[in-house]
């Protein structure tokens, strides 16, 4: 595969994905941060170009050095034939199948590709899938293309917006300082290497928060690699308050006044967090969120 390291080379895949959104939406989102900043250090490969079919992102080789840290190790993936897929998944070139790893997209049919290669290296997969929820304003950029995004390092933390109050809480940007309190309470957290990713994720991307009386956060959300919004958590004593979805409105109306791509996934059981997302303006895609996770038969999952 190529490697695209080029800033017009990635303008321009950044514009042509934006017509493949929903389905590209997670790589689309990966190309906006790599385009601003790029602060996990990750790269594109492309199976040609300009004219592509595949592209996956992933980190460069320097910051995969963990073989068990599966929130580092992450490809995102987009193709338009998803069923021809095997034989370039299966190059351990272009996915290291000796780490344990997460496969992330928006396709369902990459999962045949992804086990068949996963099978032929002896790596085990989980499948998990989820709704995926985006504003009309995202769901749209398929058909007008237009791109124009500018950057969170740019644009700098968002305190103008965050001043207005709440009698005795404070909408306000996530300290990194809060990186523990946010993965004790992370369902896919609670370890070492979920805390270095959580740290990350809240010291380089958008993140904001609910501070209560106490001046801690009572409610919070973050973003992730793809621009994906996660790891959103109230404290039980203010769950059914409102402050969550305060939280949602607030940040959510920030990312769009400064042009940052977001989306969010929910398990489909979830129906309350679906219902709070869609009364806070989002809208299901036609495609569902899918990752799976990888792992050689000798790395058993922690």
């Amino acid at each position: 595969m190529i490697l695209l390291d080029n800033s017009e080379q990635l303008l321009a895949l950044f514009e042509s994905l934006a017509r493949s959104i929903p389905e590209s939406l997670k790589v689309y989102g990966s190309v906006y941060h790599i385009n601003h900043g790029n602060p996990f250090n990750m790269e594109v490969l492309v199976d040609s170009w300009p004219e592509y079919q595949m592209v996956i992102i992933r980190p460069q080789k320097q910051e995969m050095t963990d073989d068990m840290d599966s929130y580092t190790n992450v490809y995102r993936i987009f193709s338009k034939e998803p069923q021809k897929s095997q034989e370039l998944l299966k190059n351990c070139e272009i996915i290291n199948w000796k780490q344990r790893l997460q496969i992330q997209g928006l396709q369902e049919s990459l999962g045949e590709g992804i086990r068949a290669a996963a099978f032929s290296n002896s790596v085990k997969v989980e499948h998990s899938t989820a709704v995926l929820l985006a504003t009309e304003d995202i769901l749209k950029l398929n058909a007008s293309n237009k791109s124009k995004f500018g950057s969170w390092a740019e644009t700098g933390h968002p305190d103008d917006d965050f001043e207005r109050e709440i009698p005795n809480f404070k909408y306000a940007q996530l300290d990194v300082s809060y990186s523990g309190l946010v993965n004790d309470n992370w369902k896919l957290g609670k370890n070492e290497r979920s805390l270095r990713y959580v740290k990350r994720c809240i010291g380089a991307l958008p993140a904001a928060c609910m501070l209560g009386p106490e001046g801690a956060p009572v409610a919070w959300l973050t973003m992730d690699p793809s621009c994906e919004v996660g790891m959103a958590y109230s404290v039980e004593k203010y769950r059914k308050t409102g402050k969550m979805a305060q939280v949602i409105v607030r940040y959510k109306k920030y990312l769009l006044q400064k042009n940052i791509p977001f989306y969010v996934s929910v398990l489909e059981e979830n129906e309350r967090s679906r219902s709070s997302a869609k009364a806070a303006g989002f809208f299901e895609a036609s495609c569902e969120w899918h990752q799976w996770t990888c792992y050689p038969q000798n790395l058993v999952p922690f």
